[in-house]
């Protein structure tokens, strides 16, 4: 199967876990784009989603899902997501899609993360997939030395030659050569440097369940 059959397989198999008559938690991101085509088959029994991104509140929308903002609504029950890695403890990197201060903020107000990924993001260490970091602008160059410090190389993401725009109007640093073996000390830590909005490691808000998209089909991890 080809990637993008996996991420339909796994998009496709998150809806049962989605709970009719509650509102569910959306994440950002190319296996989520085919979680939310599979949710708008039983968009009549939901009554609409929390959005981690403009672009996924775009796609849900154009499917005839409403959308919440967070703060209309109480605790989610669930939250499904993609990552760009997980390791075998449900921890994960997110923010390929530039949404993971958002999605953290989905994930915390939902009982459930449910992570639906291909088996290319399983991995044993966290730390192969460029680590994404949302900044304020004018500590970029302070928060990179940081990372340089810690044998980390930091840049920022460029979009169209310019430094990428959130949808919280700041930027991403893009971080490679870090093994992240204690994925709650190292989120901690990050998060408390002055300003960092927030850091793409998922630990406090891990994974509950990861549908895994593999050539024998659907595996299911439970952490």
């Amino acid at each position: 199967m080809t990637q993008d059959e996996l991420k339909a397989l796994v998009g496709q198999a998150a809806l049962k876990y989605v709970v009719p008559g509650e509102v569910v938690g959306v994440g950002t991101g190319s296996t989520v784009n085919k979680f939310i085509d599979a949710l708008a088959t039983m968009k009549d029994r939901v009554p609409g989603a929390v959005s981690s991104s403009n672009a996924s509140t775009e796609r849900l929308r154009a499917l005839g899902i409403r959308v919440f903002d967070a703060n209309e609504v109480g605790e989610l029950a669930v939250y499904i997501d993609g990552a760009d890695e997980i390791d075998g403890r449900g921890y994960m990197v997110k923010g390929g899609g530039a949404a993971l201060t958002r999605e953290k903020i989905v994930a915390a107000q939902s009982r459930r993360f449910v992570c639906i990924a291909d088996e290319s993001k399983r991995v044993e260490v966290l730390g192969r997939f460029p680590l994404p970091v949302e900044v304020v602008p004018m500590a970029t160059q302070r928060i990179v030395r940081q990372f340089q410090a810690m044998g980390g190389v930091a840049k920022v993401r460029l979009k169209d030659g310019q430094p990428l725009v959130t949808d919280n109007g700041q930027h991403i640093l893009d971080v490679t050569g870090l093994q992240i073996r204690e994925p709650l000390a190292f989120e901690r830590d990050v998060k408390a440097w002055p300003g960092v909005v927030d850091v793409g490691v998922f630990a406090q808000q891990k994974a509950a369940v990861c549908l895994l998209g593999t050539s024998r089909g659907v595996e299911t991890l439970d952490f």
